[in-house]
This record gives structure tokens, sequence and C-alpha cells, in this order.
């Protein structure tokens, strides 16, 4: 029993601090912000702490949940992108008065449900903890009550993600009808090639469908420009990154103990997948003059290179350069969303490229937090995604996909364009519009100074992150 307790340490911090939040907001006088955004500080931070102290047992609670070094590495990154998360939040939900319990209790509770995903070795725990996730995103994008594009968003999310939720349920359930467990790892190898192999594959083409609707997969993508520009930019931010990672995190422990003659099957749909998410997500950025659309299409795009390199997961490299792109990826992204928070003022987000012209020099630290987010995510050096980049084309190259690496190439180098335009309103247009109140708040610029100091580390001398990364056990 006293191992049981060790092994979900960490989901009980995170519980117990979302419970204290509401409890705080409810029973204490006055309006307790501070208090409240140190107790959503305290108790991701206080998560990582006890993954860094757990053993690397493999499996646990009977094959449920996972504790290996690759589970601990994902669980503790969409930690780490709650962490910074609340330090983007604390100004912006003052401004818009939601910096109430509601706000950092739903942010935990969602991270809770992405710790669970990314841990998952059980189609149930993956479910739970899928519908929590989603369940407290629906209300995060929704979270400005007087706001029409905020409702009109969550409003969409919820549409689309209960249709991805009857998609993967039934998928699920095909899975057990064919494989008689609902494990994914214990099973799952002895099960796959049976004579129920067309259900299982039924059970998987239904489970990708529903887990391409959460991490905009095309064409099932539809739904991320509209509710990325409605919802308040640090929840954006959020829902981009930590609900990606998460998912991605089990999507390649199901593609690494997929068993071969399935891995067959499931490989060209990968292919396909990859290809249209990529240049449709590339292409379509190309036309956009909203940075929080332009830079949701940029996130679709992002899934096509990560997608791509699920065709190598089954090599070593492949495995490395899947970890190190997400780790990059949710630090790109993070700060470039919650750049725009800092940026923004009361009543919306500054959102039209029009609006970033001149702020190059008016707000010389933002602005360069959100170029150097924009370079890496164009794939130039010095910055860390470029490594990630040189990674997965190495990888993908590595198992065969050449074609496919050659497309990712010239949609990488098409990217630039886009990414481009929005330094060239930064730093050579004058300014036309309102300039942002004030400096950044002091969490904001801590935030952001963080995520610029990892990208630039991570750029220059990835070998020690890249070390780390190889070290882990692929659990």
């Amino acid at each position: 029993m006293e191992n049981t307790w060790m092994v979900i340490f960490p989901e009980i911090l995170i519980a117990t601090g979302g419970l204290l939040i509401l409890l705080a907001g409810a029973f204490w006088r006055g309006r307790p912000d501070k208090l409240l955004f140190i107790l959503a500080l305290i108790s991701p931070a206080a998560a990582i702490a006890a993954f860094a102290g757990l053993p690397a047992t493999g499996l646990s609670l009977s094959g449920m949940l996972a504790s290996g070094g690759y589970t601990r590495l994902f669980s503790c990154l969409v930690l780490s992108v709650a962490f910074i998360t609340v330090l983007f939040s604390f100004q912006y939900g003052r401004k818009r008065g939601f910096e109430g319990e509601e706000y950092y209790g739903l942010l935990l509770f969602s991270v809770l449900g992405m710790d669970l995903v990314a841990r998952a070795g059980h189609w149930l725990i993956f479910f739970l903890g899928l519908e929590l996730m989603s369940l407290s995103l629906y209300i995060l994008v929704a979270i400005r009550k007087g706001d029409t594009l905020s409702g009109e968003a969550g409003l969409k999310y919820l549409i689309t993600g209960a249709v991805g939720t009857a998609f993967l349920t039934f998928g699920i359930g095909l899975w057990y009808a064919g494989a008689g467990s609902l494990s994914l790892i214990t099973d799952f190898p002895s099960r796959a090639g049976a004579g129920d192999g067309q259900l299982i594959i039924a059970a998987l083409s239904l489970i990708l469908v529903g887990i391409g609707f959460k991490i905009s997969m095309v064409p099932f993508h539809l739904w991320t420009p509209d509710v990325y520009q409605g919802a308040p930019a640090p929840v954006t931010a959020f829902l981009a990154t930590g609900s990606k990672v998460a998912v991605f995190a089990f999507l390649i422990r199901l593609c690494l103990y997929m068993q071969d003659p399935l891995w067959m099957v499931v490989r060209p749909v990968l292919w396909v997948a990859a290809f249209l998410t990529l240049v449709v997500g590339t292409v379509t950025a190309l036309s956009q003059s909203h940075l929080k659309r332009l830079l949701a299409y940029s996130s679709i795009a992002q899934m096509g290179y990560l997608i791509m390199t699920l065709l190598a997961v089954k090599l070593e490299s492949g495995l490395f350069a899947l970890a190190f792109y997400l780790i990059v990826y949710a630090a790109m992204d993070l700060g470039a969303f919650g750049i725009i928070a800092s940026l923004s003022g009361e009543e919306a987000d500054r959102d039209s490229l029009e609006e970033y012209r001149g702020l190059g020099f008016s707000r010389p630290w933002s602005s360069a937090v959100l170029s150097f987010c924009l370079l890496s995510l164009a794939g130039l050096p010095p910055t860390a995604g470029f490594v990630g980049k040189v990674a997965l084309f190495k990888a993908v190259l590595q198992a065969g996909s050449v074609s496919l690496a050659l497309i990712a190439v010239a949609m990488a180098v098409l990217s630039i364009y886009l990414y481009m335009k929005v330094l060239v309103s930064l730093y050579m247009r004058p300014v036309t519009g309102t300039l942002p109140a004030g400096p950044a708040g002091l969490y904001e610029q801590i935030g952001g100074g963080l995520i610029l100091l990892f990208l630039l580390w991570s750029g220059i001398l990835p070998s020690p992150l890249l070390s780390f990364i190889s070290g882990i056990v692929p659990l």
C-alpha cells in the first residue's frame, strides 16, 4: 500500500492543490488573488519534485500507470507548461477579471488529466485522463463570460471534442472486443496478431481519428484556428502545448509497443496524415493576417513534423528526436502565446499583425522573446528549433521515408516566410495602433526569460539535454 501511494503521490499533490485553491477562493474573505497564484505555482513544482524522487519502476498499479523514464519526462514537461502558464496568467487574468479560484483550479485539474494521459498504460486511465483534461479546457477556453468570441470558441471546442471522444470511445470498445483486455502494454504484443486482428485494425482506426481531433491532425483540425483565436492567450498557450504533449506521449507509447504486422498497416496511414498535416498547416498559415490564427496553423504544421517522426519511433534516434522536439515545441509555442498575453490590452488580445507594428522598439524585451520563439519555430540557428528539426529529419531518413523528409524540408523553408512577416511588423514598420499600456509584469518577464534562456541554451549547447534524454529508459 505504501508503494502504491508513492506511485500516485505526484497526482495527489496536483489534486490537493486544485482543491485547496477552490476552497481558498470560496472561504477566504476578500480577493485572495496572490494566495491562489502561489498555490497554483507550488502544486506543479511540488509534483515535479515528487516525480524526480520516484523510482523507475516501469509499470505500476497492475500495469495501469507507467513510471519509467520517458513517462516521467513527459509528465514533468506538462507540469512545467502549467507552471509557466500560471506565470503568464497573473497580470493577464487581473486585467480581465478571471484570476479567481475557477481559473487556477481548472488549470490544475486539466494538468492532472494531462499527466494521467502521459502515464497511461491502460485504456481506462487514458480515457479518464483525457476527459478530465478536456472538460477543464472547455471551461477555460470560455472563461471570459462577457466575451462572445471566447464563448463561441468554447462551444466549438466542446462540440468537436465530443465528436472526437465518441470516435475514441467506440474504438476502445472494439479494442476490448478484439483483444479481450484494456491493457495497452502487457497484452498488446500478444493479442494484436491474434484471429481478431481485423477488429483491432478497426479499433485503431477509430482511436486515431479521436486522437487526431486532440492533436489537430488534418483533416480533423478545423476547430483549431477559431478556438486558438477566441480563447484567452494564456489558455491558448496551455491548450496548444500541454494537451498536445500529453496526447503525443501516449501516441508514442501506442506506436512503440505495436506489433510488426499491425505496424505495417498503421505506418502508411501515418505517412499520409503527416503529409497532409504538414502541407495544409504550412500553406494555410501563409495567408493569415492575425497572429493567433497564424500560430494555430503553425502548430498544426508542427504536429505534422511530429507525426512524420512517428514513422521512426521504432528506432532509437526517432524516439530521442520525438522527445527532444516535444520539449522544444512546448517552449516555443508557450513563449509565443505567452508574449501575446503580455502585450495585450484589457479588452481583447493583440492579434492583428498591424497591431504589432513597431513594438520591437517600444516593448523590446517582449518583442525579443517573441522573435526568438518564432525563429525557433522556423527552425533557424542558433535556436533549439533548428537542432530539433535536424534530429527529426535525420531520424525520418534513417527510417527510409526519404520523400516525406524532403517534403518536410520544403515546408520548413516555406514556413520561414510566415514567421518573418511577424518580425517585419515588429522591427521594420512604423507604429500605427495603440501601444501596450505599461511594461510586462514581473511574472510574465520571468516566464519569458526562462523560455528564452532554454531555447538559446538548447540551440547552442544541446548535448546535455540530448544526453539526458538518451539515458532514459523508453517506457
